[in-house]
């Protein structure tokens, strides 16, 4: 990546190291959180249905992960509108659950929106359509 002035140039394949280490990061701790919270699903008794949107917050994580991962804009938005619930979630705990929730929402939301970043998500829609266009034209 060459920064030249105010224009941010890079190969379309190249993934800067901040995607890829929020990316990981979030999939790790999603598989984690995913595979904790499903082990406390018991046959018997009614059935837990706050057990199983903690289960369903889990697994968004890991997919706006991998998707971020194929450099899908969508996800990228997902994945910060997933941790400003998390900080409005956090806001009827404890103080420090809000503090932390929004520090990692604010350095997630910069990284994720630095020049670099969005040339990353920006070219996987770029090279979509002209691929669109190359096959309309044959």
């Amino acid at each position: 990546m060459k920064n030249t002035g105010r224009v941010y140039l890079t190969s379309a394949n190249k993934r800067p190291h901040s995607v890829t280490v929020i990316s990981v990061i979030f999939l790790i701790g999603g598989v984690i959180g995913l595979a904790y919270h499903a082990t406390e699903f018991k046959t018997q008794g009614p059935f837990p249905y706050d057990l199983l949107w903690v289960c369903l917050v889990r697994l968004l994580a890991i997919i706006c992960a991998v998707f971020m991962l194929r450099a899908a804009n969508w996800a990228r938005w997902l994945l910060v509108i997933w941790i400003a619930y998390h900080v409005t979630l956090s806001a009827v705990h404890s103080p420090f659950e809000l503090i932390v929730h929004s520090l990692l929402f604010a350095v997630v939301a910069y990284f994720l929106f630095r020049p670099p970043a969005s040339v990353y998500f920006r070219g996987a829609r770029a090279e979509s359509a002209q691929a669109n266009r190359d096959s309309v034209m044959r």
